[in-house]
């Protein structure tokens, strides 16, 4: 899958589990600063994730990673480097 297949699912995440309109959703878009997702989000944010993209998140192994995803760029590279 493309980055930019991916920035779409992404943002279609957004739009349909935290409606957030889409316009305002960008590749530099923060998801706690700028889209107002808060830490009980990002629990409802990796399960859409997983649903979007069909695979599962190991919170062992990712958890680190996981914790320092700011931006919709950063979700876009965990997802790209899931399929890989």
């Amino acid at each position: 899958m493309e980055i930019n297949e991916i920035f779409q699912k992404v943002k279609k995440v957004f739009v349909d589990e935290f409606e957030i309109e889409e316009n305002l959703i960008t590749k530099e878009s923060l998801i706690f600063e700028e889209l107002g997702l808060d830490s009980l989000d990002s629990v409802d944010l990796i399960v859409a994730l997983e649903k979007a993209f069909n695979f599962k998140i190991d919170r062992a192994n990712d958890g680190p990673v996981i914790s320092q995803i700011r931006s919709i760029q950063d979700i876009i590279k965990y997802v790209n480097s899931k399929q890989s």
